[in-house]
């Protein structure tokens, strides 16, 4: 495709060409999730714009939406019925298509180094088996066809996986009241860095624990069952369907938590199913296996027991599950029990601010955990004396602990 050229092969040619160039492949990307192979050419001093794109073994995307055209009319395709037509035009599911430009050579090393640790430590893959290069690894793990690279090994192991879907991350928010944005996350790096990372997230930044103490005991207790939450959070990512160019969100309110994603559900399930005893039918296969395989998920479809017996353990609610279209969400009832009285005692507001930086701290040490004292301070807006004392405390009861030397070392956040 040619712009600036007449349909009878005459140059007219185009102007701000250089900045065409920029905006139609961000454009394309955006708008289909392909990329184009655009150029300028030049002739008798007039500049057009070429256009290459290279036939695709999977149906095209506009926006998340896929239509077809039947007769004169065009319609679009959703739930079973996308899910039937994608199976019968290409024999394989969306996160089997391979990747043409991208190797085992350009993932991303920490989500390997990640994948290794976790999946040993859950006992489901042996030392030998991981102890392989990384193209032999993603062989073990079924996300290599033909020589390349599915979709599944990009989402998981590629940095930007927004590479091959725009929307393949998780947004995270706190909210007041109704549309009321206070703060925000996106989390746009590999599934597994995410998946490793955004629990202690939540927890450190986004909620607050209620203090008491039992025989000079110190007792945290969160208004959210953390391993409810962390199962719900890996089957949204593990089960999302990221054909339709959605992020995964994380909505948290004062009495509420909401995690969205969008699915396809097997035929006849609804949201009743779910809360049912049922069977385990991923709908990305090869994502649920790699995190099977490090201990995140089951496979015998008992995700949402566990998420429900975690709930009952601390006396809160059972979530509810609600499917709207090909969206899923999962509702969280904060235990009332749990939430902070706003109370104008000055030890509780000193308690309160303390608690604070040092949640700030951890979520910063998260993200990035070779931050110096001075570059934390200059991140929270407090003084460099207040970010050490916070550290120290941190340091004294455990939850972080210096890894190397003062110069070349980092934070760790246990």
């Amino acid at each position: 495709m040619f712009i600036g050229v007449r349909d009878d092969g005459s140059i007219v040619g185009v102007k701000n060409a250089k900045k065409l160039l920029e905006d139609i492949p961000n454009k394309i990307q955006t708008g289909l999730g392909i990329i184009a192979d655009v150029n300028m050419h030049t002739k008798n001093g007039l500049d057009y714009i070429g256009i290459k794109v290279e036939p695709s073994s999977f149906p095209i995307s506009y926006h998340g939406e896929y239509h077809y055209r039947s007769g004169a009319t065009k319609q679009q395709l959703t739930g079973i019925a996308l899910s039937e037509f994608i199976m019968r035009k290409t024999g394989f599911r969306w996160e089997d298509v391979t990747v043409d430009n991208l190797s085992a050579d350009d993932l991303d090393e920490e989500s390997f180094k990640i994948f290794r640790r976790e999946a040993f430590k859950s006992g489901r893959m042996k030392d030998t088996e991981l102890n392989v290069s990384n193209a032999e690894l993603l062989s073990k793990l079924h996300l290599i066809s033909n020589g390349k690279l599915k979709r599944s090994a990009v989402l998981l192991f590629y940095s930007d996986p927004q590479i091959i879907q725009n929307g393949s991350y998780v947004k995270i928010g706190k909210f007041g009241e109704g549309a009321d944005l206070q703060y925000q996350d996106v989390m746009d790096t590999s599934l597994i860095t995410i998946a490793d990372r955004i629990i202690d997230l939540i927890y450190m930044k986004y909620l607050k624990a209620k203090i008491t103490y039992e025989h000079d005991r110190r007792v945290e207790t969160y208004p959210y069952a953390r391993e409810a939450v962390r199962e719900a959070i890996y089957n949204a990512i593990a089960h999302n369907c990221y054909m339709f160019g959605t992020p995964i969100q994380v909505r948290i309110e004062d009495q509420e938590m909401i995690i969205s994603n969008r699915c396809i559900l097997p035929d006849g399930w609804t949201s009743e199913t779910l809360m049912e005893p049922h069977d385990s039918i991923p709908y990305n296969p090869d994502i649920a296996n790699v995190f099977y395989r490090m201990g995140y998920i089951e496979s015998w479809g008992r995700g949402i027991q566990k998420i429900c017996d975690e709930c009952i353990a601390i006396g809160a609610d059972l979530p509810r599950y609600e499917v709207l279209g090909n969206g899923i969400r999962l509702h969280f009832n904060a235990l009332q029990s749990a939430l902070i009285d706003q109370t104008k005692d000055p030890k509780y507001q000193r308690d309160t601010l303390a608690d604070t930086l040092a949640d700030k701290i951890i979520a910063l040490l998260t993200e990035s955990p070779a931050l110096t004292q001075e570059e934390l301070a200059e991140s929270v807006k407090v003084s460099v004396p207040s970010v050490k004392r916070a550290m120290k405390i941190l340091s004294d009861s455990g939850r972080i602990v210096r890894v190397g030397g003062k110069r070349y070392g980092h934070w760790e956040v246990k």
